[in-house]
């Protein structure tokens, strides 16, 4: 074996020269392969062997063949040098943001909507990045962004973070769901009045209060507000509840793909249409990860319209 003096002194193109030549099984063709003179093929043969402390090549007039100890240094030359290839192009990749790995904070419903299909299409274009999602309350994703464990936030509405940068994305309309045999079921649209004497079912692990916001907003007096019911369960044990008939919901439009037996959504309006909600990007503005510059290219592209509005 080698010193570990003279094993630092093996270059790359040492091993290519010992490749090109064994796959050639001439020098001359080799150096024509590798386009460089037959001398200097020669000579960086010649210094491998002497680098490695073996003979590599049985040399006649007919060309070379490898020797047995030829033939293992050859193996191992292949391996390092497809390593190598295999960095480079790893380092390429990640560069320009296809590989490596990219987390996403959201504090809504992926069921559906412009979130779920900007994800989609982003892994579609680069399937060697890893994604993390992450669902946490509002709060906590602007904290997680802080202390960068987390790469960007989408979420609803303008939070101020001074240290962060933001890109208005796209609207939510907002739904109500009720269930099949609820009078409010056979109505196409439903308007915020229509929810005075209801009772509206909310779950303590809710990710935001944008929608109870939204609904104070509307019906500003306490009189003319529904009654809310927080429980301590899953929004998913909420919808159970509301096919039992023990109230009705509240959603934004990404919900509607998580569909539930017995449940209908049905759009909120006010006297001026649908309310909508605004969902906004953010992210630190010394983010230097490739693969967040990659996303944040795909948001603008597939959201260049005006700033979505918030419906205060």
């Amino acid at each position: 074996m080698a010193p570990a003096s003279q094993a630092t002194r093996i270059e790359l193109r040492h091993l290519r020269a010992a490749i090109a030549a064994a796959d050639c099984g001439s020098l001359r063709q080799a150096s024509e392969l590798l386009v460089v003179r037959h001398s200097v093929l020669s000579r960086l043969i010649s210094q491998l062997e002497h680098l490695v402390g073996a003979t590599l090549f049985e040399r006649s007039s007919a060309g070379v063949v490898p020797t047995v100890a030829g033939r293992s240094v050859l193996c191992i030359s292949r391996t390092i040098l497809e390593q190598v290839e295999a960095m480079l192009a790893t380092a390429r990749s990640s560069g320009r943001g296809e590989a490596g790995r990219l987390s996403i904070g959201f504090c809504t419903s992926i069921s559906a909507g412009n979130l779920r299909a900007t994800i989609i299409e982003f892994k579609k274009g680069v399937p060697q990045v890893e994604l993390a999602p992450i669902e946490r309350p509002r709060a906590l994703l602007m904290s997680a962004l802080r202390n960068g464990t987390l790469d960007i936030a989408i979420v609803p509405g303008q939070t101020p973070l001074s240290d962060a940068k933001t890109l208005p994305v796209w609207s939510e309309r907002t739904l109500a769901f009720v269930p099949n045999d609820h009078p409010l079921a056979t109505r196409e649209i439903i308007y915020w009045t229509d929810l005075r004497g209801q009772t509206v079912l909310l779950s303590e692990h809710d990710p935001g209060n944008d929608l109870e916001d939204l609904l104070v907003s509307k019906l500003v007096t306490d009189e003319h507000r529904p009654t809310i019911e927080r429980h301590d369960v899953s929004r998913g044990i909420i919808k159970s509840l509301i096919s039992m008939g023990l109230g009705i919901g509240l959603a934004m439009e990404s919900d509607v793909g998580a569909s539930f037996a017995g449940l209908v959504y049905r759009e909120l309006h006010d006297g001026a249409g649908p309310s909508r909600i605004g969902f906004y990007a953010r992210w630190l503005h010394d983010n230097e990860n490739p693969a967040l510059k990659r996303f944040l290219n795909l948001l603008a592209e597939r959201y260049p319209s005006p700033p979505p509005v918030l419906v205060e």
